[in-house]
């Protein structure tokens, strides 16, 4: 392959990575792993900077596609460009863990338990949903050539449409239908794609699960715990 061919996906590479490098912006793309939009106001704040510098750092993160602009009204809100964007930032925070000479999960207890990674479940419960797909034989491996990307089975698919499972959303996403998004906390994969998007929003949508007001933690309520145990046998 010629030098010049490597050349580009380098160099945007580089760049890309000098954009999230920065503290402040890393602070602001990390507080957005919520999967919430943000005035660049509140961004500020969390970044720790004045407004106008908040407008700069944005604007390199949009320049770079890391991050979107919604415009309502007078206000804009920013959001992280596509879930491929927090499956990077997943990954960078598995990689700052694996720094330390020893590793042991620092994750907060109430965080570790059931969390959102940008628009699926993460933690343990979102490990455990992974696992149990997997072993009903809902989701099964993929192409070789995608060792953490899955298809969902016939089975699955029927299974998923009768618990209520939007997979028409699923089937016209612009995105992987189902993989295996290596989870920050428990070092093991938990179930990312349009499939693990889908299932967060049937189980807010079903009260099975609780989202923190202001934060990414998950609370899996009495109503969920009877579902996830008598449809997915799983105990939670």
């Amino acid at each position: 392959m010629p030098a010049t061919s490597l050349a580009f996906p380098a160099s945007a590479a580089s760049s890309i990575a000098a954009a999230i490098g920065e503290p402040a912006r890393a602070r602001m793309l990390f507080v957005l792993m919520d999967g919430r939009a943000r005035t660049s106001t509140e961004l500020a704040l969390t970044a720790g900077v004045t407004p106008p510098t908040a407008s700069a750092h944005l604007g390199r993160l949009k320049t770079e596609r890391l991050v979107r602009a919604d415009v309502q009204g007078r206000h804009r809100y920013y959001r992280l460009a596509s879930a491929e964007v927090a499956a990077v930032l997943e990954s960078l925070t598995v990689l700052a863990a694996d720094a330390r000479p020893t590793f042991a999960p620092s994750t907060p207890h109430r965080l570790r338990e059931a969390r959102t990674c940008y628009d699926h479940v993460a933690g343990v419960l979102g490990v455990l949903i992974h696992d149990r797909f997997l072993a009903l034989g809902w989701i099964a491996a993929g192409a070789p050539a995608d060792a953490e990307a899955y298809q969902i089975t016939a089975n699955g698919r029927a299974a998923l449409s009768r618990l209520g499972l939007d997979l028409a959303a699923v089937d016209s996403a612009r995105r992987r239908p189902a993989f295996g998004c290596l989870d920050w906390s428990e070092r093991r994969s938990h179930l990312g794609g349009a499939l693990g998007a889908e299932f967060l929003s049937l189980s807010l949508g079903q009260h099975w699960l609780k989202r923190e007001r202001n934060g990414r933690r998950l609370e899996v309520t009495e109503a969920g715990r009877r579902t996830l145990r008598v449809r997915l046998g799983m105990r939670v």
